[in-house]
């Protein structure tokens, strides 16, 4: 609206000035009758909002008694309002309240206004509303810039306090303000952080604006070179992340397994760092993995879970009485080259026995001979099942350490005290004789 604000009658600045409380009345009934999510509030936020409709139409009544210079401002009508009723009225329900009071004081322009003044009014409503409009929005983008900071400094904390496996009562505080402490399935997934203008901070948003499109909750930070997500609420992770696998920077994208609940994501998180560092070992590793797919390579970098997941899930299997000829057949299959007529003559079978051998191998272990890369990861855990199952020199070392610090057996303590008596009475001569030498000695006056 262009143009100098007239200034209004003195009878239409008494008029607006007594209908105050009249007016705050009728928004209220109005607010009331019309409104669905104002009848929902409870009495403390209904009570809140109707002191910010107040505020408006005092304010109104302020700024229209105004010179005409004078701008509106209505940046005051929220001051007194508590930050939390920006979490329970929303945006959308604020400019449904402005468009209530609005409509309301249009409704009394006829019985308010001065001959003349009607239009004069209807005008400094609209100019007013206008600005109360943009002071809400002000408002409630200064609480989600605030919201937001606390929020992601409350993310970093949860998912630092995740990678170091600290579920303590601070990480459950934190997540329950996140609103993560019901959310179920979780899954920890990390990769390297994408080249973005302006930083961390977009390839964060990304990432939660893309999983949020998959109905999924996400904790996300960058950390270094890598990015991490925890996702929620999903026991399709691998799929969801594949989906949003553009949001990630070059090289793998590793998922860890799928755990209950937050409090124990810390096993998913070192099974997916374990992955990442070990992935590099396998040059045509898929983009998107499980790390349950790396175990081979975790365990050939010194991971322990991954080598105790492999003989839990191979080894010991196929080394029950039960399973024995698997076993040997597992050994023979993989010793010469997975040929069946080979594996057959060293096991003095038929070639069919050998090939439904590999079927029930692959029914107990999950894992197909056939396949060079499960061949590969069998061959690994058998070999780590023996080295767990044969001691080795360490053990010989405890076992002598162990030995020497509970002293010398009886009868090796009894021939140390003997033989200081023994020399004690051998001469010089037979003290340098050998054993056989002295006895025949010993026996000849007898003869």
């Amino acid at each position: 609206m262009t143009g100098r604000r007239q200034h209004p009658s003195e009878a239409t600045s008494r008029a607006v000035e007594r209908s105050a409380g009249e007016l705050s009345t009728l928004a209220s009934q109005r607010m009331d009758e019309h409104l669905r999510w104002y009848r929902e509030l409870s009495a403390e936020e209904r009570s809140q909002v109707g002191l910010v409709a107040q505020a408006g139409i005092s304010q109104f009544i302020a700024w229209f008694h105004q010179e005409e210079s004078h701008q509106p401002s209505a940046i005051s009508i929220f001051a007194n309002a508590p930050q939390e009723l920006t979490r329970s009225v929303s945006l959308r329900q604020t400019l449904d309240l402005v468009r209530t009071v609005v409509d309301v004081v249009e409704s009394r322009v006829e019985s308010l206004a001065g001959p003349g003044d009607e239009q004069l009014l209807r005008e400094s409503v609209l100019r007013f509303s206008r600005e109360i409009a943009f002071a809400a929005a002000e408002v409630y983008a200064g609480a989600a810039e605030a919201r937001g900071a606390w929020d992601a400094r409350l993310e970093a904390l949860v998912v630092d306090a995740v990678l170091r496996g600290e579920a303590d009562d601070s990480m459950q505080s934190r997540a329950s303000a996140l609103g993560w402490g019901d959310v179920a399935d979780v899954t920890f997934v990390v990769g390297s952080t994408p080249t973005v203008p302006g930083g961390a901070v977009p390839a964060v948003d990304d990432l939660r604006r893309a999983v949020r499109q998959h109905r999924v909750e996400a904790l996300a930070i960058v950390q270094r070179s890598r990015l991490i997500a925890i996702l929620g609420g999903t026991r399709e992770a691998t799929r969801v992340v594949e989906d949003v696998a553009d949001c990630f920077g070059p090289g793998p994208i590793v998922v860890g397994p799928t755990v209950p609940h937050l409090f124990a994501a810390g096993r998913s998180a070192r099974a997916a760092l374990s992955g990442l560092a070990a992935a590099a070992a396998w040059p045509d590793a898929p983009r998107v993995l499980e790390s349950d797919v790396v175990l081979p390579e975790r365990a050939l970098a010194g991971d322990p879970p991954a080598r105790r997941i492999l003989v839990e899930r191979i080894h010991r299997p196929l080394a029950a009485a039960s399973h024995a000829p698997l076993l040997q057949t597992a050994t023979a299959y993989l010793e010469t080259g997975g040929s069946l007529e080979a594996s057959a003559r060293a096991l003095f079978v038929h070639p069919n026995t050998v090939r439904y051998r590999l079927g029930r191998i692959s029914e107990v272990t999950g894992y197909d001979l056939a396949s060079p890369r499960e061949a590969w990861t069998v061959r690994i855990a058998l070999a780590l099942g023996r080295l767990a199952a044969t001691p080795g020199p360490t053990t010989a070392a405890a076992t002598a350490s162990a030995t020497s610090a509970a002293g010398p057996a009886p009868s090796e303590a009894r021939r140390t005290r003997a033989e200081p008596r023994q020399r004690r009475t051998a001469s010089p001569d037979t003290a340098a004789q050998g054993p056989l030498e002295e006895t025949s000695k010993l026996s000849t006056p007898n003869s």
